[in-house]
């Protein structure tokens, strides 16, 4: 699954899944646009990618998703840069767990103006230029709390759940057109975030995992990879859990 002369954005990857998502597939041959709200990070992603593979592997961009002309900036700046794109990894995204009766509109909205509405932004922006090459790939970042609910995230639910229904709509969409849209929905992955909870919290995650371990990032980055490859063309509104068999 080599991706040479691929290029690709990845939002989100100034930390995390994001980060490994990013050096996965610039380990691979693909030129990388280094996405985030916080462009220390995503410079910091970029200049690592840069480091291990060459000084054309990676640039970086502040973008907020949830801004429309944010992202057609960011769109537009791996296209002058690249020539072209191929890849979209939709990966930003945050979290705000409440009790829904305690959740505030604020919260709501704030959440599914990142997850969601930046999701398809982002898609958006794209298909004009995928649609053009008659090429793509689109993958998004679900979770598997938007396959079997979670307590104390309405929110976040709602918008991985959303992020679900609409991969479906864009494989329909823009499957005649040589783009393939799918989404991942990691199981408990150690992340730094996740590492920082509780040991308690983590022995829970791990015994509820039938593997008996939390993923890795790359765990979750290698899925990323083989849906981003050319050898996946027949794989589209797919959503594929990485959990270790949680969900089954």
């Amino acid at each position: 699954m080599k991706l040479e002369g691929r290029t690709a954005i990845v939002t989100g990857a100034g930390a995390g899944l994001g980060r490994a998502f990013a050096a996965e597939l610039a380990g691979h041959g693909a030129r990388v646009l280094c996405a985030d709200v916080n462009g220390d990070t995503a410079e910091a992603t970029a200049a690592d990618l840069r480091a291990r593979h060459g000084q054309d592997a990676a640039i970086a961009m502040a973008a907020d998703v949830s801004h429309a002309d944010e992202v057609a900036a960011m769109v537009e700046r791996a296209i002058s840069t690249f020539g072209h794109l191929d890849i979209l990894v939709n990966n930003a995204g945050i979290t705000r767990p409440a009790m829904t009766h305690k959740m505030t509109e604020e919260n709501w909205d704030h959440i599914v103006d990142v997850n969601q509405k930046g999701t398809f932004l982002c898609v958006r922006a794209v298909i004009p230029h995928m649609k053009e090459r008659g090429y793509g790939r689109i993958i998004s970042t679900s979770s598997i709390v938007g396959l079997y609910g979670n307590f104390g995230q309405t929110n976040y639910v709602a918008t991985k759940a959303a992020v679900i229904g609409m991969t479906r709509v864009w494989a329909r969409e823009l499957g005649p057109k040589g783009i393939t849209a799918n989404a991942v929905a990691p199981g408990f992955i150690a992340t730094e975030m996740v590492k920082a909870m509780p040991e308690k919290i983590l022995n829970t995650f791990t015994e509820r995992t039938p593997v008996r371990r939390l993923g890795e990032p790359e765990d979750i980055a290698y899925a990323y990879l083989m849906l981003a490859s050319e050898e996946a063309s027949f794989i589209n509104g797919v959503v594929l859990s990485v959990d270790g068999g949680l969900v089954t």
